[in-house]
C-alpha cells in the first residue's frame, strides 16, 4: 500500500547481509546488494520514506551496497530497473507496494538468483515474498480514540481502497467506543489523489464530521493541514503524525516498515525467510499507535495501551 516524490534515482550506500529467501533457503543466505524500487517517491515524509529509511537499517546493520530507483510505475520500467539491479550484483529486491506483486511473479523465473519481495500482494514463485500488514487491529484501536473523543458524534474515514482492511477496523473501533457515533466513509480510488481527497473532506465538514482518518498515505498530510486549518481532529496513517499538530492528530496508525526491512533482512541472514504471503501485526513491534495528543485523556491513553498489551498477549481485541 503506498507512496510519494523525487524522481528516478539510485543511490548507492554502504554494505550489508540482508534477508530474503523462499520457502528454503536462498544458495548460502548471503545478502550481496539490495534494490529498492518505489512507484513515486522516497520523499513523500510516509510510505516511500520509511521504504528508504529500511534499506538505511539494513545498510547499517547488514554492512551491503544498497540503490533505489523512483517512478518504478509500470512493468516495463520495472522490468528495466531489475535488470539493471541484476547487472550491478543485486540479489535481494524490495518492490515497495502491492502493485509489485504481479510485476514480480511475472518476472521472477527468469532472475532466479533474485530474491522479491512485495507488500500486500499474493507472491506466487518460489523467490517470491508478500509482507502483509494485519492493519485491522491498528484500525480498530485508532477507532476507538475517534469514538471517544467526537463531540459531534459524526466521524469521517477518507480511504483509498475497499479492501484496505483498517478502514473496517477504524468503524467497528469508533462503534465499539461510541454506540452513537456515525461514520461516514469515501473511497479515493487511489493513494494520492489530493484533489478528491479534499473534496471528500469538505463534504464531511459539512456534515459536522470532527474526527477524520485520511488513510491514504499520499493524500493525509494536506487533509491534516486542512482539517488543523478547521480546529477538528484527525488520527495519523502509517507514520506518526504528531509533529502535524500535536492538538490535531489524536494519534496514528503506525505501519513501522522501517523495522519490517530489518526483520525479513534478519530472517534471511538467518535463512529463515520463507517464500509465499507472511502477515505481520503489533506482536511482531511492527504495527503500533502513534504519540497521543495531550488533547487525549490520560487515563484514557492507559486504558488504551494496556488493551494493546492485552490483544499483543492474546490476540484478541476488546469486542472479541
Amino acid at each position: 500500500m503506498h507512496k510519494m516524490f523525487v524522481r528516478v534515482g539510485l543511490l548507492l550506500l554502504l554494505s550489508l547481509p540482508f534477508l530474503t529467501s523462499c520457502g528454503q533457503p536462498m544458495s548460502s543466505g548471503e545478502l550481496k546488494k539490495v534494490g529498492l524500487l518505489v512507484p513515486d517517491t522516497i520523499n513523500d515524509q510516509v510510505w516511500g520514506t520509511k521504504g528508504y529509511k529500511g534499506m538505511l537499517k539494513i545498510q547499517s546493520r547488514f554492512k551491503v551496497d544498497v540503490y533505489y530507483k523512483e517512478d518504478m510505475n509500470s512493468e516495463v520500467i520495472v522490468e528495466r530497473a531489475i535488470k539493471e539491479f541484476d547487472q550491478k550484483g543485486v540479489n535481494l529486491i524490495f518492490g515497495h507496494g502491492n502493485e509489485y506483486g504481479p510485476y514480480f511473479n511475472n518476472l521472477a523465473d527468469k532472475y532466479p538468483e533474485i530474491h522479491f519481495v512485495s507488500f500486500n500482494s499474493d507472491a506466487q514463485m518460489e523467490n517470491t515474498t508478500s509482507l502483509n500488514f494485519e492493519a485491522y487491529a491498528m484500525g480498530f484501536f485508532g477507532g476507538m480514540v475517534a469514538g471517544k473523543m467526537t463531540k459531534t458524534n459524526e466521524i469521517g474515514i477518507i480511504a483509498a481502497y475497499e479492501w484496505q482492511p483498517e478502514v473496517k477496523g477504524f468503524l467497528e473501533g469508533a462503534q465499539y467506543q461510541n454506540k452513537d457515533v456515525s461514520v461516514q466513509i469515501d473511497y479515493v480510488g487511489h493513494w494520492d489523489d489530493d484533489d478528491k481527497a479534499l473534496t471528500f473532506l469538505d463534504h464531511m465538514l459539512k456534515n459536522k464530521v470532527d474526527v477524520i482518518y485520511p488513510a491514504g498515505d499520499g493524500y493525509n498530510v494536506p487533509v491534516i493541514e486542512r482539517i488543523k486549518e478547521n480546529g477538528l481532529y484527525a488520527i495519523g496513517f502509517i507514520s506518526d503524525q504528531s509533529d502535524l499538530g500535536e492538538s490535531t492528530v489524536l494519534t496514528s496508525t503506525v505501519q513501522h516498515v522501517d523495522r519490517l526491512y530489518e526483520l525479513v533482512a534478519e530472517k534471511y541472514s538467518k535463512n529463515e525467510l520463507q517464500t509465499g504471503n507472511l502477515s505481520f501485526d503489533f506482536q511482531d513491534n511492527v504495527i503500533s499507535l502513534g504519540k497521543f495528543s495531550p488533547e487525549v485523556d490520560k487515563e484514557f491513553e492507559k486504558e488504551i495501551t494496556e488493551l494493546i498489551t492485552k490483544y499483543k498477549e492474546t490476540g484478541k481485541l476488546p469486542n472479541q
